[in-house]
This record gives structure tokens, sequence and C-alpha cells, in this order.
């Protein structure tokens, strides 16, 4: 029974096999010399499981579950090589509970449902608690998932379930209602490389029958992106290519040739992994899509975290293109949750989709300098009372204390805008925000001057008049539709005033 969790269903050393039970609701297979190094190398005690020890404190539903303290059902959700399946076979080892375990690529509700009537005789006649191992959980449909609720429920099986999918999307609410849902963490890369040397001298493993060279060990580290089975899987094929060499090391040419993967120079936490972080956000600044698609290739194929670059092409979105093109944040962000959704290998896909909209979309970083001078200014104590009219005016006493004063109602206005105060008096008339040219925000700088004219109550310059036609006379410039008397805008807050009609126009096309 395969397992996209941490190791393949094998029983760990001294675990008891579960009582017989319907085709495919086995229990664990038990662990031989030529079971696979992932398999052999499977911590023994929770003490030696690496990498979550947010789970791992005293009295945490982790060690409850593992010694048997309380019939907690619990969600396993974690990346594969996490752990998942390893905490179950320690469960399995570690008390006196009757243990069933079945994968949800090959159980269905029969042998579900066989599982729980025999839970439920045993319980009647006294017997041990049963723990119900379900790996692959997300893969059941509602209805099997729905078997099992009135089980968990009543407690004739203590659940234990593994996925790999979020649960909130693929778990039904009832019966994540009824489980403890524990989060593990990928493994980091000295988590992983703790295994990779606990393998190599450990009995159960190489036994220190080779050695592992840093250079080498550094790649089966990056290769495995915190999953500890790719990286003993890899160990174990590089260690067979050294043993047919006839040399007792592994170098770096052998873990390569083993893996039929070529070490990429990049180092996630040195220099390599920045210059290439910089030249894959400058290629896109640049528009060189190319080039662009180049460095993300670079990134995936050594090991680099797709979070972390689905993280960066969000920030990009914003601080590059911003405006200039308001979909690129959209796509960004579709990108970072298909990294969540979907997951690697398939993932490149959508992140070099976005990488190719953000390279080739208009470039402005207005947004980034909008919000770098007005952070700017707050820290250098700008910014004085919120003016009375913008204050909140809901609760008892306010309207006393001229809260909501004066303020006007945008809405009232046929144009949607009216002059008014709605930045503290020391800022009067500063402009963080300054569009630019490109793309779509070419509307939005045609637009912005008359938006701020009529907010601060500014004059409007006069329309520029039309040519006039052949042997027409020449008249003087007539002042702007928007303009009051006095050149100011006419700013009616109830009715339609006799310039609003064609202050709409205005408002919607700007002035240069």
């Amino acid at each position: 029974m395969e397992s996209d969790a941490l190791f393949s269903l094998g029983a760990p050393t001294g675990s008891r096999s579960a009582p017989e039970g319907p085709a495919g609701v086995d229990g664990f297979t038990p662990v031989a010399d030529d079971s696979p190094l992932p398999v052999r190398m499977r911590p023994a005690t929770l003490d030696e499981l690496v990498g979550q020890d947010h789970l791992l404190a005293p009295g945490a539903p982790l060690r409850q579950l593992v010694s048997g303290g309380a019939p907690l059902s619990v969600i396993l959700w974690g990346p594969p090589g996490s752990g998942k399946t390893t905490i179950a076979h320690l469960v399995a080892a570690a008390t006196d509970r009757r243990f069933v375990a079945m994968s949800a690529l090959s159980a269905g509700v029969k042998d579900v449902r066989a599982v729980i009537e025999a839970a439920r005789r045993q319980r009647r006649s006294g017997g041990p608690q049963t723990v119900l191992f379900i790996d692959e959980v997300h893969r059941f449909s509602k209805t099997q998932q729905d078997s099992l609720l009135a089980a968990v429920e009543d407690r004739t099986v203590t659940l234990l379930a593994a996925t790999t999918e979020n649960p909130y999307f693929s778990v039904i609410s009832p019966l994540l209602s009824r489980c403890v849902l524990l989060t593990l963490q990928p493994l980091d890369d000295d988590a992983v490389r703790g295994l990779l040397r606990r393998a190599v001298t450990d009995e159960r493993g190489l036994g220190g029958t080779l050695t592992l060279e840093p250079e080498a060990e550094d790649h089966l580290v990056r290769l495995a992106s915190g999953d500890v089975r790719k990286a003993l899987t890899a160990l174990e094929a590089a260690a067979a290519s050294a043993a047919a060499l006839g040399t007792g090391r592994i170098d770096l040419a052998t873990a390569e040739q083993a893996v039929d993967v070529a070490a990429v120079r990049y180092d996630r936490d040195g220099d390599a992994h920045y210059d290439v972080v910089s030249a894959f956000i400058k290629s896109m600044r640049g528009s060189d899509v190319d080039a662009a698609v180049h460095w993300l290739a670079r990134m995936l194929v050594a090991g680099e975290d797709a979070r972390f670059i689905a993280r960066r092409l969000v920030i990009f979105a914003s601080e590059d293109v911003g405006m200039a093109d308001p979909t690129a944040l959209s796509v960004a962000t579709a990108a970072a949750h298909a990294v969540e959704y979907v997951g690697l290998p398939e993932v490149q896909l959508n992140l070099a989709q976005a990488v190719i909209h953000l390279a080739t979309a208009p470039k402005s970083n207005s947004a980034t300098t909008a919000i770098g001078a007005a952070i700017a200014d707050v820290r250098a104590g700008k910014g004085g009372p919120v003016p009375r009219g913008l204050r909140d005016a809901h609760y008892a006493g306010a309207r006393g204390l001229g809260h909501g004063t004066g303020y006007r109602y945008p809405h009232d206005d046929q144009r949607g805008v009216v002059t008014q105060q709605y930045v503290p008096d020391d800022l009067v008339g500063t402009d963080y925000y300054q569009p630019s040219p490109h793309g779509a925000e070419r509307s939005v700088a045609t637009r912005l001057p008359l938006l701020r004219r009529i907010v601060r109550g500014l004059p409007t310059p006069p329309a520029r008049p039309e040519a006039p036609a052949a042997g027409a006379p020449v008249t003087a410039n007539a002042p702007s539709a928007l303009a009051g008397e006095n050149g100011r805008p006419t700013m009616g807050t109830g009715g339609p005033s006799t310039t609003q009609d064609s202050g709409t126009d205005a408002a919607g096309e700007g002035q240069q």
C-alpha cells in the first residue's frame, strides 16, 4: 500500500499486526532487510521525529495521540515527506490499541463499514479500542466520509487521517468538526540534512559503510525540497551507484548520476540565492520575458520553495506593475493560490504564466512611491487630528462633540465627487500618488488632476477653445463648464445644478 506521506505503509519494528479484516484493510507490512531506505529509517519513537517541534510539547494532542492518553480523532495535514505516515506507525507501535490502516486510494465504503462493525463488536466485548488510519483521506468522496461520522462521534473508532490537501476544502465540515486538526510543516534544510546523516551512520540505514561528501549532501538536501522520503530515496540510489563503482564515498558526480538531475549552483541561504532572485526580479522589471522565464526555471530546478517564488510575484505585481495593469495583482495572487492548491510539478505552469504576464505588462512604480512618501511623512510626525467631518458619528454623543459635522456625502452630487478636506491640516495639498502614462494608468493620469481640483476646491483652468471654422470670428475663451462664479467649481449637494451634466463629462475625461 503506497502513501503520499513521509514513508510507504510498512510496520515499525516491534509493531503488532492488525487483526484480519476485509481486503485492503490490513495493518502495516513488516520491515525487511531489503525494505527501501526510507522505510528502514522510519523513527521508532516520537523523540526521533524531526521537524514538528510545534506539535511535540508535553500534553500536546500529538503526544496524547501516540501515547493513548486521550481518544482524540486527528487529521494530519501536511506536504509529502513531513511525517504523517510516520506518526501513524508510532501510534500503531506505542499502545495496545487495535490498529487498522487503509488507503483512500483503494478502500471503499464497504471496507470502512466493516472496520467500524468489527470495532463495535470489540468494544461491546470489552476488547481494545480501535484506531483507524486512513491515508489520503481527501480522496474519499462525501459519501465515504459521511460513513465515518457516527463512529467518530461516539468514539467507536479513533480516526487518524492524513491528507496533503487543505482539509477545509477536501474534508467535509461535519467530519472536520469532530477531529483535531494538526498541521505539519515542511522540513527545513537542517532537518533533512540531519536525517541524511543519521541514515548514513545508523545500522538501520547504510551503517557507516559509505561517506557522504558535503557537496553531494547539499545536492540531496536541495533536491528534497523538504521531502525526507525523496532525500532518503536519492541517498539510497547514490549509495548503490557508489557501491557499483567500488568506491566508499558518495561525491557530487555520483549523486547527480544517481538521481539524473544536474546540480544547479544555487544555495537557498547563500549569495547565489539572492543573486538569482535579484536577476529574476530585474528581468521582469526590465520586460525581458525570456530572461525572466530562465531565472524561474533555474529556481524551480534548484528546488526553490514555490511559495517563495509566488510571494515575490505578488509583491512585484504591485511594486513594479501596479496601476499600469491592475489585473497583474489578480494574476499573481491566483498563481500563489495555485501553489497551495495544485503544488509542484504542475504549478510551474501557473508560475510561468504569471511571470510572462508580469514581464510583458506595462510598468509603473507609482503605488510604491506613493506609500513610501506617505509612510515617510507619518514617521516624520506629520498628520494632525482627523478632520471633524470625517470622524465616527454613529455612537451616542458623537454629534454633540461635532463629529461628522459638515461632512458632505459624495453620492449626493451627480458627479460623485465634492469639495471636502480629507487629510489633516498639515497635509493639505500634498500629492503622494503620481500616476505614470503607461498602460491602464494613462486614463487615471488624465482624470486625477481634475479630481484633485474638485476635492480641494481649486479653480478649474479654462477649457481650450475649439479651432474656429473657416471664416468664423474669433471669440475669447469661454469659462470651463465646471467653473462657477469666480472660476470656482460649482458643488451642489442636493439636486442637480446647471453645471453638473457637463461636469460629469469633464470628470470622466479629465485634463492634461
